[in-house]
């Protein structure tokens, strides 16, 4: 059987050939293609979703914030400004959608950290931890609150979308494509679109019964900043690692021991967690970190996420009807 790649290397000859009606064929089931292939389908158009199944999306590995502002700190204008509108499209169409904001704090050697932050972002206002997360009681001095922010479970709503599009009738499946082609593979699409850089990304699922967060935590550090997501039944998301890189290996013993290093400052009690799962990733990145929508050879792509799947997908899945609305395709 063919893998996904031989099989787009052939459909660049059907993406050329005139269509009469619009079908469409999004390669990728990621979080990008599920919000296109929902918007499509929201629309009436007939679609299939092409399915890799020799690689695993990078949005598997999310952590599933909606966290404009918080981006502000490292991100351009217009991530803050696109991301704004994400929690509500989500909201819309999945449940599970949390919106309790984000709490940002730093161990009090890092103190400039957290003034620095506020600094570079707005929206937020300070707090004493320990009134909104009681588990952090004589952990942390102040922290920064953005409550408009929200998060969600990435796994949890990418299959709600699945399913609701398998009951719309869409077919899933891993064989060559039908329609017009719009690609989503992420980093696996690089061979056709020059300029796009893989960012590598670890993560780990803790389970631990001991201590209850109902938000997620962002932890400061000049070095090795983390954020810690609360997911359902005890489980936790821990993420941090950003590596220029294109080694799509298992994590590294130094990402997992600073990791546990960045959850054991967070709440000594997080020490005695299990470790449910670690995970690599590798994200798709322009130069300048933004995701575009492109058409080449026939076929249209929507790429580099980068860091910004969820909190960026609908926005520019939204972006690319309008294109395709515009040109008479839908």
């Amino acid at each position: 059987m063919r893998g996904l790649r031989d099989t787009i290397r052939s459909f660049y000859s059907v993406a050329r050939k005139p269509y009469i009606m619009s079908r469409w064929s999004v390669i990728g089931d990621g979080v990008t293609g599920l919000c296109i292939a929902t918007l499509l389908a929201e629309r009436g158009a007939s679609l299939e979703v092409i399915v890799d199944r020799q690689h695993q999306p990078a949005s598997h590995l999310a952590g599933g914030m909606l966290a404009p502002w918080c981006e502000g700190e490292s991100a351009p204008p217009e991530v803050v400004e696109l991301g704004q509108r994400s929690a509500p499209w989500w909201s819309a169409r999945v449940d599970g959608v949390e919106h309790r904001g984000t709490l940002v704090v730093a161990p009090p050697r890092d103190a400039p950290e957290l003034t620095r932050f506020a600094r570079m972002t707005h929206a937020h206002q300070w707090v004493a931890p320990d009134a909104l997360e009681p588990d952090l009681a004589g952990r942390f001095a102040r922290g920064l609150f953005f409550s408009g922010e929200a998060h969600l479970d990435p796994r949890h709503a990418m299959q709600q979308l699945r399913e609701k599009l398998q009951r719309a009738g869409v077919n899933f499946h891993h064989g060559p494509p039908a329609g017009r082609i719009i690609d989503c593979r992420g980093i696996h699409a690089a061979a056709e679109l020059p300029g796009l850089r893989a960012v590598r990304g670890e993560m780990l699922i803790l389970h631990c019964d001991d201590v209850q967060f109902s938000r997620p935590i962002r932890l400061l550090h000049p070095r090795f900043p983390c954020y810690l997501v609360p997911r359902a039944e005890g489980r936790f998301m821990l993420g941090a690692t950003m590596v220029e890189s294109h080694d799509g290996s298992p994590i590294s013993a130094r990402a997992m021991m600073e990791m546990l290093s960045a959850a054991y400052s967070i709440h000594p009690a997080l020490a005695e967690a299990r470790i449910v799962e670690s995970g690599t990733g590798l994200r798709p990145a322009w130069p300048d970190n933004i995701p575009e929508v492109r058409h080449r050879n026939g076929a249209w792509y929507l790429n580099g996420m980068y860091r910004h799947g969820f909190l960026l997908a609908p926005m520019m899945a939204e972006k690319l009807m309008q294109q395709l609305t515009q040109e008479n395709l839908i």
